[in-house]
């Protein structure tokens, strides 16, 4: 099985293991006297054997990142990388939008708000991180397609 194909059945697992716990929450009480839309019993054993498939993949996809190398690093370092640009990307573009604002004053008395950031300068340095984003993913969406996991 190749990365890609593990990455996407781990998401699907996740989304069912999701829709199993809704659906076991729905039929865990009924009314004396009436049954559930569905058994929970049967609910559980499938949430078990899901939740059990995705322990063996994620053990999968773990090793394979860990253990697949790209320039040097391993795919777990560019995931890491990738992680934290976002989170920096997001803050950077949050700072640039509020410093963006412009305030309207009624008359010439009042406050002036004034940026205290280089707003230019940080849109030029928010946008190399997006380039970096948009090559990190590309890089790993090619060793997601040509990587093989052992499961």
């Amino acid at each position: 099985m190749k990365l890609a194909e593990a990455l996407q059945e781990r998401a699907d697992l996740n989304r069912k293991i999701e829709e199993l716990g809704a659906r076991l929450r729905n039929n865990c009480l009924t009314q004396e006297g009436e049954k559930p839309e569905e058994d929970p019993a049967a609910l559980l054993t499938e949430l078990d054997a899901c939740v059990r498939r995705l322990e063996k993949l994620m053990a999968g996809i773990n090793l394979a990142n860990c253990a697949t190398g790209v320039d040097g690093r391993t795919l777990t370092e560019l995931i890491a990388e990738k992680d934290s640009l976002n989170v920096k990307l997001s803050h950077y573009k949050n700072v640039i939008h509020t410093a963006s604002q412009k305030t309207q004053r009624a008359t010439r008395s009042e406050i002036r708000i004034l940026s205290c950031v280089d707003v230019s300068d940080l849109q030029k340095q928010a946008d190399a991180m997006a380039r970096r984003l948009r090559e990190l993913d590309n890089t790993l969406q090619q060793c997601n397609w040509t990587t093989d996991v052992e499961i």
